[in-house]
């Protein structure tokens, strides 16, 4: 449940916005992203989110089923357009974004009245973001959703920070957002975040202080990435993994998150330990990095295996069969 929108990405890197002169078009959206990944993987999967009734909308209809995502709960709002993204593209680490999402995203139109609460509480893992706490009626809905699940299944809190997509013409300051990270905390079982976003979401910033704070708000395992550093998992259980990074030659990071997202839903739907479930993921996000799309670039089993395997022999994953 969560951003979908349209992203406009140059078919070329290391050119500022100014000077490029073609873009490729591909579906878009953290939430949407990380749906796609999971369906990539084998998994049913389905979208709560909302686009405008236009042209961009139903591209996007029609790419969710294109990568095998149920878009029934994905309805049009006809007084906003459907948001576009536009990044720049300066690898290693270097990704300017610009939302276009004014005067209002379609995306945080969703009403509590309108949800399907049999589904959202029949899903076996329920994924909802950062972002859509962040207006109404989006963050009622989205904290009706979690209430309702009271805690059955699996439901992950993708801790999504982006401060420009708060109310404001700044966005929003940590401390306004934090009282709704905390109370969506409360019915969550997973928390996964980088380092940003955990102190958005507790006020810690060192991973260990942040996973532990993340378990004392109430959820069952804390995922904390740590971007060239791996990533670290705690367990309220007392598991934990710490997980060095997958090396890829970085052609676009944006989609990594999200692949990252989508591969953490597949190992807790199979069962695998901690461990394996986050070492999986890392290399499902370092696949992607090595590509120029984000939804399109999402890895099947075979090229997370590959990965992994590339990794445990020392070798950069390939970062030939990217889909663009």
């Amino acid at each position: 449940m969560g951003r979908l929108g349209v992203d406009l990405y140059p078919l070329r890197t290391g050119v500022p916005l100014e000077r490029v002169e073609t873009f490729g078009r591909f579906l878009g959206g953290s939430a949407a992203n990380v749906a796609v990944a999971a369906a990539r993987l084998g998994r049913r999967v389905a979208l709560v989110s909302r686009t405008g009734g236009d042209p961009f909308g139903a591209y996007l209809h029609r790419e969710l089923r294109r990568f095998g995502v149920d878009d029934r709960w994905v309805t049009p709002v006809e007084a906003y357009p459907t948001p576009l993204t536009f990044c720049e593209i300066f690898p290693p680490d270097d990704f300017p974004l610009y939302f276009y999402r004014r005067p209002g995203a379609p995306d945080l139109e969703i009403h509590p009245h309108e949800l399907d609460l049999d589904a959202i509480g029949a899903a076996r893992v329920f994924w909802m973001t950062g972002t859509g706490l962040s207006a109404e009626p989006s963050r009622t809905a989205t904290l009706t959703a979690l209430a309702h699940r009271a805690r059955r299944g699996l439901t992950v809190f993708d801790l999504d920070w982006r401060s420009m997509l708060w109310p404001g013409a700044t966005g929003a300051a940590p401390g306004e957002a934090r009282p709704h990270y905390r109370e969506a905390l409360r019915y969550a079982t997973v928390a996964v975040g980088n380092l940003a976003e955990c102190e958005i979401a507790t006020g810690e910033r060192e991973p260990y202080a942040a996973a532990r704070a993340l378990l004392a708000a109430g959820v069952r395992v804390a995922v904390v990435k740590r971007g060239p550093e791996g990533v670290l998992a705690l367990g309220a259980d007392g598991t934990s993994a710490d997980v060095p990074p997958v090396e890829v030659e970085v052609v676009n990071g944006l989609g990594a998150g999200d692949a990252f997202g989508g591969a953490l839903c597949h190992g807790l739907l199979a069962g695998w330990g901690l461990e394996r479930t986050v070492r999986y993921a890392n290399a499902a996000g370092a696949v992607v990095a090595g590509r120029l799309a984000c939804s399109s670039a999402m890895p099947t089993p075979a090229e997370v295996e590959r990965a992994l395997a590339d990794h445990e022999a020392g070798e950069r994953p390939s970062p030939q069969g990217a889909r663009r």
